[in-house]
């Protein structure tokens, strides 16, 4: 099996009826990428909004509100605000008479929605902390007392000297973070019958299938190795 392993063979399922691993991997993981890519697409745009306006407002109610929720996004396990957001669904769609955001399942945009923000919401409170303090950092430099002192507008201020370069510790982050949220949201997608490679790792361990968590454990591992590579 060693021999398999290195040539990327991770041989036949014990579970899934003859079903080779790697075309498990090669179904599933594009649905696992496509919700991983939403979410970290949330989860950016989120950490740098929230850690700009943190700073901004720094020990003020802003400041105090962001950072409250953005403890409580790293303190709340991801399947019990996956499992609070469903509930919230069901009693929205009831209230509204007709289902504006499914519950669970896969196929549309619609599917994607609230499994992407759960899946994203812990990085993107990880991020916002990194903002924060990288902004910090950032409004106290000298380059921005000079722009200042030049008298530049304070939105060119915020956009050219202050959020860029900012930002940068966020981006040498941020492919770890890709991995690791396209790898990493195995109970999501297991709560929200979502038919992603994350759901099927979960079933192996339950089943204690070998080849499939052997397979997919590898391939996650080398995924990962790969977008810490690219972001270098």
């Amino acid at each position: 099996y060693l021999s398999n392993l290195v040539r990327g063979d991770f041989g036949i399922s014990f579970t899934q009826e003859n079903r080779e691993v790697n075309d498990i991997i090669r179904e599933h993981f594009p649905v696992s990428a496509i919700l991983g890519i939403l979410a970290v697409m949330f989860a950016a745009a989120g950490g740098v909004l929230w850690g700009a306006l943190t700073a901004l407002y720094r020990n003020r109610m802003p400041d105090y509100i962001i950072m409250f929720l953005v403890i409580l996004g790293i303190s709340v396990p991801s399947f019990v605000v996956a499992a609070l957001s469903q509930l919230a669904l069901v009693n929205f769609n009831s209230f509204a008479g007709r289902t504006v955001l499914p519950v669970a399942g896969w196929g549309t945009i619609y599917h994607m929605i609230v499994p992407a923000m759960v899946l994203g919401l812990g990085p993107m409170a990880y991020l916002t902390r990194l903002m924060r303090s990288s902004m910090l950092e950032i409004i106290s430099s000298d380059f921005v007392r000079t722009a200042k002192a030049k008298g530049l507008p304070p939105a060119r201020i915020f956009t050219r000297h202050q959020l860029r370069n900012a930002i940068l510790p966020v981006v040498t982050v941020l492919g770890p973070a890709i991995a690791a949220i396209t790898t990493g949201g195995f109970v999501v997608e297991l709560v929200f019958a979502i038919p992603g490679l994350g759901r099927y790792f979960v079933q192996a361990v339950q089943q204690l299938d070998y080849t499939v968590i052997m397979g997919t454990t590898v391939f996650y591992g080398a995924f990962l190795v790969f977008m810490v590579i690219v972001v270098d």
